[in-house]
């Protein structure tokens, strides 16, 4: 799989939950494929010491992508710093597995506020970069967001929640941005860590354990779908495990 920047100049990229898991690769990858990559997530010290190993490549900013404010700030600094961005992937997102249940509200709010609300928090502060830069949204759902299951129920609605909206801001930012949909099945990042259903813990673990794909695998088609080009958006793309049923 080729992977090259297409203009002249370094792109910008955003990465959301870049402190670990698909987003830390995504950083990796595409400071690769040629363009620097700002660094959001919570956890600050492992933001700053991934942009310490990318170099003059990367900046890490600390930001909460439930906390629209901190979005604000971190858009300004990257307008001011390095002129605004051109590719925004929302990776930001946990996964709190368990049968539904009223004692499960927490969860459930969290879930809908990271997954969900939280990637539409990230694209209103950056919209109008992406927009005066012809730019990129990548947007990581799942294929829970195709395909749900006894468990999954909120998971899954804030997944096929991000599909619905993609799908709307497809139609309504064309030609002036490309929206991109990454659906990956089980992929080894710790996703699984904050689940605290003993049970959903367990199963999930347990397929896992016998047939996750890496990080690495979704950060290069990401790396892959931003480098295409201008005249090619690769809209959607599904990415399970091969044994993956």
């Amino acid at each position: 799989m080729s992977v090259s920047p297409e203009p002249a100049e370094r792109r910008v990229a955003i990465i959301t939950g870049a402190s670990s898991g698909i987003g830390e690769a995504t950083a990796r990858a595409l400071a690769r494929a040629g363009l620097s990559v700002v660094l959001l997530a919570r956890r600050v010290d492992r933001i700053q010491a991934l942009a310490e190993q990318l170099g003059d490549s990367a900046i890490a900013i600390q930001a909460d992508v439930t906390d629209p404010a901190s979005l604000i700030a971190a858009a300004a600094r990257v307008e001011s710093e390095l002129g605004g961005a051109d590719v925004l992937v929302n990776n930001a997102g946990i996964m709190l597995l368990a049968p539904f249940s009223a004692d499960r509200h927490a969860d459930h709010r969290r879930m809908i506020e990271t997954n969900l609300l939280g990637a539409m928090n990230a694209t209103e502060a950056f919209l109008d970069q992406l927009r005066s830069r012809h730019g990129d949204l990548v947007n990581i759902s799942s294929v829970a967001g195709r395909t749900a299951r006894p468990g999954n129920a909120v998971y899954a609605a804030t997944k096929w929640g991000m599909n619905g909206w993609s799908e709307s801001l497809r139609q309504e930012l064309h030609p002036d941005v490309r929206v991109m949909v990454i659906e990956p099945g089980a992929v080894a990042t710790e996703l699984t860590d904050h689940i605290t259903h003993p049970g959903a813990k367990q199963a999930a673990e347990q397929m896992y354990e016998q047939m996750a794909i890496t990080s690495v695998d979704i950060a290069d088609i990401v790396a892959f779908a931003v480098t295409r080009p201008r005249r090619v958006t690769i809209n959607e793309i599904l990415v399970r495990p091969t044994a993956q049923p």
